[in-house]
């Protein structure tokens, strides 16, 4: 790796934290792999209701798959079922974007839960979790789940 350079700067008038990664090139594997660590919210809680209806937090690293279903969006997760009364968009935002993906207009995936995936002689691209949970990306997203797929294999 090669040298970082920190320091810090106090501003009185930031609400939160704000990092700035300067290097020569964003391409560099080191910038990544620093900008992924710094904005991992490993941890982050998601408000979420249970069946009862009851106001409760999910630990995002539980979640399996978000699904959007009419008005409800629903939260899956290795504990049980939930749900939360925000779009499907809203709650994507909430979520590390290094973890989860979109593979259709109605559902994104946890790629930290997925055992394996496959591709069908007609085209269709199965996602099978480690719980044993299945769902298939929508044609139109195959090609963006495949790269990103294809990203995290690299990674490993």
């Amino acid at each position: 790796m090669k040298k970082i350079s920190v320091r810090f700067e106090e501003d009185k008038g930031l609400d939160g934290i704000e990092v700035i990664v300067r290097a020569a090139s964003r391409q560099d594997e080191d910038v990544q792999k620093l900008m992924e660590t710094v904005s991992d919210r490993s941890g982050h809680n998601l408000e979420v209701f249970d069946s009862s209806g009851t106001r409760c937090l999910v630990d995002e690293n539980d979640i399996i798959y978000v699904s959007s279903n009419g008005k409800q969006v629903h939260i899956v997760t290795s504990l049980g079922f939930y749900f939360v009364r925000q779009r499907l968009h809203n709650v994507e935002e909430l979520l590390s974007s290094s973890c989860f993906l979109r593979i259709s207009r109605f559902e994104i995936i946890n790629l930290r839960k997925v055992s394996k995936y496959d591709f069908t002689l007609g085209g269709s691209f199965r996602i099978e979790f480690e719980n044993g949970m299945e769902t298939w990306a929508s044609r139109r997203y195959i090609s963006a789940v495949k790269k990103r797929l294809m990203e995290e294999e690299g990674k490993v």
